[in-house]
């Protein structure tokens, strides 16, 4: 029987060491094979909730535990279950792109790495410019990148910011479906954005990330928060 709660975080204080918390305490118990998203205006703490819940940033307050466990990015094991793609994309310089989707799927022990890699590649319209360094292609074919990289990989949970930045209106929509049908799969995916489409495509619920409060509300509600915002 898989664990109730996959990611749970409890009186969760975010910010940087010599700081103030970005933003009000974060409580939220995220189940297996369900999407939470974050959403609230740039500046309002989303990336960094994002990434100390795992494990990028230490918390200031409060806990947060994956399958259980405190949060170790250190950990073999976490590493292992959780892909992300945060607010950076990183690559090797001396890479290209199909280099590294393929070290990725390899060291994830990913079988016919080769021909994964070449499904990834088509389904994110990279064909053309998958054996260019990522210095070289445009933002936009870097964010492809790095959100295939993350998708080459077997992975228990999906923490993604902001996954449909730099995207053009089909691929937002290609994306949606294809993270809507890693849920299915039972994959967790946590992920901030300000797309109310990609919002009531794929999130169960809703964390509102702000300075006083941070509650959780339905997709609905959030799409209309950012409406009247």
């Amino acid at each position: 029987m898989p664990d109730p709660v996959l990611l749970e975080a409890h009186d969760l204080l975010v910010g940087y060491a010599t700081g103030e918390p970005v933003c009000a305490p974060v409580s939220v118990a995220v189940a297996p094979g369900t999407a939470l998203g974050l959403v609230g205006p740039n500046g309002a703490g989303k990336s960094t909730v994002l990434q100390t819940l795992v494990g990028l940033l230490p918390a200031l307050g409060g806990t947060v535990r994956y399958a259980g466990q405190p949060v170790d990015e250190r950990s073999a094991t976490f590493r292992a279950e959780v892909a992300t793609v945060l607010d950076e994309d990183a690559f090797f310089p001396a890479l290209t792109g199909v280099e590294h989707l393929l070290l990725a799927a390899r060291g994830h022990g990913v079988a016919e790495a080769e021909a994964v890699v070449a499904r990834e590649v088509e389904a994110f319209g990279l064909a053309g410019r998958a054996e260019a360094l990522p210095s070289a292609v445009s933002s936009g074919q870097r964010r492809r990148l790095a959100l295939a990289a993350a998708l080459v990989r077997p992975a228990r949970m999906l923490v993604l910011d902001e996954p449909e930045r730099r995207l053009d209106t089909g691929m937002r929509r290609h994306l949606a479906a294809r993270l809507a049908a890693e849920v299915e799969a039972g994959v967790t995916v946590v992920f901030a954005s300000h797309d109310p489409e990609f919002l009531r495509t794929l999130a169960d619920a809703v964390l509102v990330v702000d300075d006083a409060d941070c509650p959780l509300v339905s997709p609905d509600d959030a799409v209309a928060a950012l409406s009247e915002g």
